[in-house]
Formats: structure tokens, C-alpha cells, sequence
């Protein structure tokens, strides 16, 4: 019990809900000062070490460890006594720095991009079997294709769906079949289709959507890896039939790869094959 809630008990009156929020509040500072102090020492800590350094009492500080490593953010060093941070920040820190780096250095090359093809620039990351698009680039005409940053269209119809999930495991790409919904008479709708989709996708380094989300837009994307090889995001052009001709799209395919290519290098990616 913290000791505002125990005044509050012993004169008769529960702790109120600010009250609560401020002793929540204290105690969510006083564990990351103590998930600061970890991590700005060499060396596993102990309780005595930290209570000292951070104006804690030794049971304050106890609780607090007992808390941090239920969750996986600490754990104890046996033989000391001790307490260091586990890899866990840093995994929850790397995805957020890794969709911040992509994002921001994808916005460099994509306004050239459209310059060179003259329809819309997509960037999109996955999320299940959907595509986020992150950003965009209009086309510079007047009829092209729509859609809304923030907004999500099924992967599998999508270019740059179909670019990511490519190269996904064999058991996340089985796990499409109960998705598979035709939206126009040109979507995928058997998992065998998919797969020599998926396959042709690979041999050749990017994807192609003939109107399987949107019967008259077409798109065509290729994906974007992060340092350790893996897809992590696509970037794409759409636009509608009339323009994006099957000519049209074969011409345009090096340019959408090589940006690609150019964002997957500047994130630390070298293994192209």
C-alpha cells in the first residue's frame, strides 16, 4: 500500500482517483530512473548501490526490480546478488528506430520517384496479412490512384502487399488461404495461385498488381530491407489501367527496384545476391 493510500485508510476516506494518478505517476518515475541507472553502469548493480544513488529506500527499490523483471526488462545476476538489463529495451528501441530510419530515408528518394514515372509513390510496411501505407507521393496527374497514409488495403492484392509477403516464411504465406477474397475478378483467391505469384515475385525482384484491389488501378513495388536482410517495408508506384500498361510497368520496374535497392543500402543491407 502506498503510504498516501494508507493516510487515507486511517482517516476514514479512500484515496482519491488524482491521488492514485500521482502515486502511479511517482512510482512509473522512479522506475526509469532505476531502469536509467542500469543502464549507465558497466556493471550489475545492487539493490544497496541503487537505493543510494537514486534517494530510494532498499524495499522501494526491491519492488521496483521484482516488477522490472516480471516483465522481462531486468534480470538477476545469482552469484552477486545483483541486477542488470536485459536485451529486451533494446529490441522495443530497435523497432522503433528501424521504422523511423526506413520511413525518413525512403522520403529522400521517393519524390524522384515519381518525378521519373509521373504516378504515385507508395511506401508500405506489413501488419498481418495488410498493408500500412506510411507515405506517398501524388502523381502529378490530374486521374490517379487513391489512397489515404495510415490506410490499409489486403497485402495480398496490393503490389507493395505482394512484394513483402514474397519472401515471408512458407507458414505465414499457408496462413493466407482463409484470406483470400476476391475484390475484383483479377484478385488471387487459391493459395496455389499465390504461391507461383510469390514465386515469379522472387525470381524477378518485384511485384505487380493488375487490378486485383482496385479493378482499374494497377500497381508495381519492390521490397525494402533492413540490415539484417529481412523485408521490413515496400515502395511502389500506382496509377490507373490506362496509363499503367503492361509496357508501361516493365519500363518503370528498374527504376522502382533500384530505389529499393538505394533504401535497403542505406539501411545497412548488403547481401543482394
Amino acid at each position: 500500500m502506498f503510504i498516501s493510500e494508507a493516510v487515507s485508510a486511517r482517516q476514514g476516506q479512500p484515496a482519491s482517483a488524482s491521488d492514485r494518478a500521482k502515486m502511479t505517476d511517482k512510482a512509473f518515475v522512479k522506475g526509469l530512473n532505476l531502469i536509467t541507472a542500469l543502464a549507465q553502469s558497466d556493471q550489475p548493480r545492487g539493490i544497496t548501490s541503487l537505493a543510494e544513488e537514486l534517494g530510494m529506500t532498499k524495499s522501494n527499490v526491491h519492488r521496483l526490480l521484482n516488477t522490472l523483471h516480471s516483465y522481462g526488462f531486468v534480470t538477476q545476476v545469482e552469484a552477486k546478488g545483483s541486477y542488470k538489463l536485459t536485451t529486451k529495451l533494446w529490441e522495443l528501441g530497435s523497432n522503433v528506430v528501424t521504422r523511423f530510419d526506413f520511413v525518413q530515408i525512403a522520403r529522400e528518394h521517393m519524390p524522384d520517384l515519381a518525378e521519373k514515372v509521373g504516378e504515385t509513390v507508395h511506401l508500405s510496411t506489413l501488419d498481418g496479412y495488410e498493408v500500412i501505407y506510411l507515405d506517398k507521393i501524388e502523381s502529378r496527374h490530374a486521374v490517379r490512384s487513391y489512397t489515404r497514409i495510415g490506410s490499409r488495403a489486403p497485402a495480398w492484392c496490393v503490389a507493395t502487399g505482394k512484394a513483402m509477403l514474397a519472401w515471408q516464411p512458407a507458414a505465414a504465406i499457408a496462413g493466407l488461404e482463409p484470406h483470400l477474397t476476391a475484390f475484383t475478378p483479377a484478385s488471387l483467391t487459391t493459395l496455389a495461385e499465390v504461391e507461383a505469384e510469390f514465386a515469379t515475385i522472387r525470381e524477378q525482384g518485384y511485384a505487380v498488381n493488375k487490378g486485383e484491389w482496385r479493378a482499374d488501378v494497377s500497381g508495381l513495388a519492390a521490397p525494402i530491407r533492413g540490415a539484417t536482410g529481412d523485408v521490413i517495408a515496400a515502395i511502389g508506384i500506382s496509377g490507373p489501367m490506362v496509363r499503367m500498361k503492361p509496357r508501361q510497368m516493365k519500363d518503370f520496374a528498374p527504376e522502382v527496384v533500384n530505389v529499393a535497392r538505394t533504401i535497403s543500402l542505406a539501411l545497412g543491407h548488403r547481401d543482394f545476391g
